[in-house]
């Protein structure tokens, strides 16, 4: 019986976009062969979902051009509606309130999924296969053009989490919710992306995990509710935020013990350049941020094998 696959999926992206609201800088590129080099001593295989800001900075193209041409990785898609082409201002101020794809129209959904896709691939001569939506909004018509595209994966879904209260449009209804969605991969439904169906693209969702069990999130509830205030549980992910690494052992130890046959890991690839994030704000967070991953992969090593989305689309359509 073949080992899980250890996927890693990092968002690709400029720097510290939590808080630039007027420039994009890149400057993380130059960080990124340290966590690769990482990658590669223990024979594990990013996947760096690349946005339009860093497909187009000269460093991150011959990283990751480099990258491809050795097969230690794989480049696929990430897209941030507001400072993607081609450009429009939905909400007066697009850049500090980064509205997601979702919310613009299905003809600017559509061009913006098409120019990202022809930039990546012009830009690295490979079809771009895998694929993660900007801020996690992911829905129906955004899943059937990457068919028409041509895309294998997606890993939007971030399963135990609701993000509608995470707002982008100050009009709109918030991100999406994935809280009730599968756990595992599956080919989606295009009328319904929470079911399986039919279709050519195979969901990846994020290895995430209740923190609480289900007594004490529901105890949390009621005292929520008695305040008048909406409950939304706590989440384990397979994520580094400085210090949580029995966390994220125990989401991988409930994924597998449930029967998975991957566990996701995922980061931004801001996060591994001081003050790149709110994160990892200096030097010794960072430091600490590879300690962890140390620890993390050399116990990963012996349970898993390093696949791209790519590669474990090919493994799942297999079996």
């Amino acid at each position: 019986m073949s080992k899980p696959a250890f996927l890693i999926t990092i968002d690709t992206e400029g720097d510290n976009l939590w808080q630039n609201h007027d420039k994009i800088t890149t400057r993380n590129a130059t960080f990124l062969p340290r966590f690769q080099s990482l990658c590669e001593r223990y024979n594990f295989k990013p996947t760096w979902l690349t946005n339009y800001e860093m497909a187009i900075d000269p460093v991150y193209i011959e990283f990751a051009k480099d990258v491809i041409s050795r097969d230690t990785g794989e480049v696929g898609m990430h897209l941030h509606a507001w400072n993607s082409p081609p450009f429009y201002d939905l909400t007066g101020d697009d850049w500090r309130n980064k509205p997601y794809l979702i919310e613009y129209s299905e003809e600017l959904i559509r061009k913006k999924t098409e120019y990202m896709t022809l930039l990546l691939e012009d830009t690295f001569q490979r079809k771009m296969l895998s694929h993660r939506a900007g801020r996690w909004a992911f829905n129906a018509y955004y899943a059937s053009i990457l068919v028409e595209l041509g895309y294998q994966v997606d890993c939007s879904v971030t399963p135990k989490v609701d993000w509608r209260r995470s707002i982008g449009n100050p009009q709109g209804q918030g991100g999406s919710n994935y809280f009730d969605f599968p756990q595992h991969a599956y080919f989606l439904d295009l009328n319904d992306i929470a079911k399986p169906g039919d279709s050519s693209l195979l969901e990846v969702p994020m290895s995430t995990q209740l923190r609480h069990s289900p007594l004490v999130n529901s105890f949390k509830r009621v005292i929520k509710q008695f305040r008048g205030k909406e409950y939304q549980p706590s989440v384990n992910w397979l994520r580094p935020s400085g210090g949580n690494l029995d966390r994220m052992k125990s989401v991988v130890n409930e994924a597998l013990s449930r029967g998975s046959d991957y566990v996701e890991f995922m980061l931004h690839s801001s996060e591994f350049m001081p003050a790149g994030s709110p994160t990892f704000k200096n030097e010794e967070q960072i430091e600490i941020l590879y300690s962890d991953l140390e620890e993390l992969f050399s116990w990963l090593e012996s349970r898993t094998t390093g696949m791209t989305l790519a590669e474990y689309y090919l493994k799942f359509k297999g079996k």
